[in-house]
């Protein structure tokens, strides 16, 4: 779990809201755009260290920060050799393991993967970088290669029987979901969230295409209903877009289509951005399946 924060001087988190209590809504000036911290922890730790064998390990990687988007990298990279063997997302397995030379994940985001340290020497640190950080956040954590141990370990060709690929053929509707600021405000389509108020009714067991727009990054988040991404900017989605999702990174002034199905329960359901600050702010709405 790869969250950042800012430290009181006693130890304590930072967080700059208007009202301490969090009774009452409102964050301060220069925080709209929301906060990132100068500190990452990896489950609840800052800059921590872990002493492992040259064998494979399996991660399962969280980003639960506010706002920051991470670009993960490992360094040094093995040589000749994917950093990172991709074979999970937000919903659990993929069909089929895929190599990744860095991993760029968003807020909620959930990657499974394997690290192959059999190809660094007895004694190497590998540090597990932040390449969009700097200074204290382009460290997350560093791995010690100590000792060694025979591994039997192997990653299959194949995870799981084949994936059901939804047909966009079969799509019953298109949706657009424009995500965009305000002033200190957060929208979607226009509109900030209302709790009372229904956007869209998609049925149950119908499959939908939703086209999700931004303005500035935001990470979007559909509550009930995975989805497969089929496209970003009309081109092919990115290598960690794979599997089924319930988030997905929507880039500044790009459009990602993704294709749903809304099962297996009718009722009210949310989606939103997933930074915070931006959906505290406004920029979350409801959807139900009837």
């Amino acid at each position: 779990m790869i969250s950042d924060h800012i430290f009181n001087e006693d130890g304590s988190f930072f967080y700059p809201s208007v009202d301490p209590t969090l009774h009452e809504e409102g964050i301060e000036d220069g925080y709209h755009q929301g906060v990132q911290g100068d500190t990452i922890l990896v489950n609840g730790a800052p800059f921590p260290f872990l002493e492992l064998s040259n064998t494979r390990y399996r991660f399962r990687l969280l980003n639960a920060s506010n706002r920051r988007i991470y670009k993960l990298a490992l360094d040094p990279p093995p040589p000749e050799r994917a950093a990172f063997i991709q074979i999970g997302s937000d919903a659990g397995l993929l069909p089929a393991p895929v190599p990744q030379t860095e991993l760029i994940i968003a807020p909620a985001e959930r990657f499974d993967v394997v690290i192959d340290f059999s190809h660094y020497a007895i004694g190497t640190q590998v540090v597990l970088k932040n390449l969009d950080g700097n200074h204290t956040t382009s460290q997350v954590m560093r791995f010690d290669v100590v000792r060694s141990q025979p591994d039997d370990s192997a990653i299959p060709d194949r995870l799981l029987p084949d994936e059901e690929a939804l047909n966009p053929a079969q799509a019953e509707v298109t949706r657009r979901v424009i995500l965009s600021r305000s002033g200190k405000r957060f929208r979607i389509n226009g509109k900030e969230f209302a709790p009372n108020r229904v956007e869209f009714r998609p049925c149950l067991n119908s499959t939908e295409i939703w086209e999700v727009f931004a303005d500035i990054p935001h990470p979007f988040h559909m509550h009930l209903a995975h989805f497969q991404v089929l496209s970003r900017n009309n081109q092919n989605p990115a290598s960690t877009d794979v599997g089924w999702k319930d988030t997905v990174r929507v880039g500044p002034r790009e459009m990602v289509r993704i294709i749903a199905r809304f099962t297996p329960y009718r009722g009210k359901f949310i989606y939103h951005c997933h930074m915070l600050e931006h959906e505290d702010l406004g920029m979350m709405d409801n959807f139900e399946v009837v």
